[in-house]
């Protein structure tokens, strides 16, 4: 068989060809435009363990529950795991291996003399280790670590937004409780208005009509009070579900009244928030990672050179003679790609249109980060206001309702007056709780999009005790 070597000169000349090749240089990445020096609007307290402000015993243990039990972020370190051992995978490849190989055989083959019988074996130690003169074995561990860096930031995330939806459930179940009792309050003065109506229509003293209409507005509020319960149990579940529990409303809380909303959260500067925001330096990490890829793309078209070697020691004992030794070898092996179809070309042009679009997400996440903070530092505003508005409306409702029962029941006026002022009351003391809820949700909306590192602690005990468990290091 005929063996085709490479002679010197043309070794040489690949070598001296290569080191021409550009490499890849990674690329320098900054936000889409200038940040602003400051936001729309400013306010004041820290945002670290943000629900502690709310100085609720419930809400608290009910956070270390969902962070202990939530589905989601069990699949989320399950995913940080594996990424964790791609990368150790990629770094391994980067250092030689050594491998023990052993055969032991036994034959019986015919000759000359008669049959050969006999018995062999061979015992080895096998080496190799791959140049990485290009920087394309660095590059994927690179690319692998910032993918890992990535979806602990993505972790954090997570974090937030659980916090988030577990404050909002459960201040969105304390406002449908409180509904209920409002309804409920109202259904009975609603029952006693209806007895003074049906008493003075029997003394002749009203119109039947009083009496159908002071009935409608009953009964209209006695059916709202199903669809409150309906909703009040939907939401527990769900908050039972994001703690990761089966649908019930046990481990909810019972919380009535709606707390005292505390001052809101500091926006601080703009220049911080891109540090502050897991989600940001999440796609910024994938970024980085995928420009890394670029390079293993690169690298690819290059020659690689592996170092092989192997020791050890073979017997081969026969009828006829015994072959016994050590025995060792060499090896340097160059691969030059020459043609492939144009392939490692292609996947060059697909790993920079992956950079350029993970530049564009990069760019989105900044944007969008901006824009969260400013909606909710103007939604927790104008809420402010619009409470403010409410409670005005609610004390004139509630002066209008006395004075035209009073008329009413003197006998001045109609009892038309009485229903528009009993529903004008009944409607804003109902929108009065939506709006304190919703100022709440607004301040957990705005902690929401102004990140933090609070949950950094949380992670490093999960991943200790993972480790601990999987025996990973």
């Amino acid at each position: 068989m005929k063996v085709w070597s490479i002679k010197t000169p043309l070794f040489v000349f690949i070598i001296m060809l290569s080191a021409g090749c550009a490499v890849h240089s990674p690329q320098s990445v900054s936000p889409p435009l200038p940040v602003p020096a400051s936001f729309s609007e400013q306010n004041s307290l820290p945002v670290e363990r943000w629900w502690e402000a709310f100085g609720d015993a419930d809400l608290n243990l009910l956070m270390e529950e969902a962070f202990s039990g939530n589905p989601d972020l069990m699949q989320a370190y399950e995913r940080f795991e594996q990424s964790r051992a791609i990368y150790r995978s990629t770094t391994a490849a980067r250092r030689p291996s050594i491998d023990l190989q052993g055969q032991w055989s036994r034959e019986d083959t015919p000759s000359f003399f008669g049959n050969n019988t006999g018995n062999s074996y061979i015992l080895s130690l096998a080496a190799g280790f791959e140049l990485d003169l290009w920087q394309k074995l660095k590059s994927r561990s690179m690319a692998a670590g910032l993918d890992m860096e990535a979806l602990r930031e993505e972790i954090k995330t997570l974090y937030i937004s659980l916090s988030a939806r577990i404050a909002d459930l459960y201040y969105l179940a304390a406002e449908q409780r409180a509904q209920l009792k409002l309804t409920e309050q109202t259904i009975n003065s609603y029952t006693d208005i209806l007895s003074l109506v049906e008493g003075r229509y029997r003394q002749g003293l009203v119109p039947a009509l009083d009496v159908y209409q002071a009935r409608q507005n009953l009964f209209r509020v006695r059916a709202r009070r199903a669809v409150l319960e309906s909703s009040l149990r939907v939401t527990e579940h769900a908050l039972s579900v994001a703690l990761g529990h089966y649908p019930d409303n046990k481990t909810t809380g019972g919380l009535i009244e709606l707390p005292e909303t505390p001052a809101a959260f500091p926006s601080g500067l703009p220049s911080e928030l891109l540090s502050r925001r897991p989600d940001v330096r999440a796609a910024f990490l994938r970024l980085k990672a995928s420009d890394a890829r670029v390079a293993v793309a690169v690298a690819e078209r290059f020659p690689s050179f592996n170092l092989l070697g192997s020791y050890g020691t073979s017997s081969f004992v026969f009828s006829t003679g015994d072959i016994v030794g050590s025995f060792w070898k060499v090896l340097v092996n160059l691969s030059q790609p020459l043609l492939d179809g144009g392939r490692r070309s292609a996947e060059v042009d697909r790993s920079r249109a992956v950079f350029r679009e993970n530049l564009a997400h990069y760019h989105k996440a900044v944007l969008k980060a901006f824009q969260e903070v400013e909606d909710a530092l103007v939604r927790n505003r104008t809420s402010e206001e619009r409470i403010t508005q409410l409670q005005e409306q609610a004390e004139a409702a509630g002066s209008a309702l006395r004075l035209s029962q009073e008329r009413y029941m003197q006998g001045l006026s109609g009892y038309l007056p009485v229903l528009i002022a009993q529903t004008l009351y009944f409607d804003t003391q109902s929108q009065l709780l939506t709006a304190r809820r919703q100022l709440i949700s607004d301040r957990v909306t705005l902690a929401r999009a102004l990140g933090g590192e609070w949950m950094e602690h949380e992670i490093q005990e999960r991943l200790t005790v993972n480790n601990h468990k999987g025996g990973g290091s």
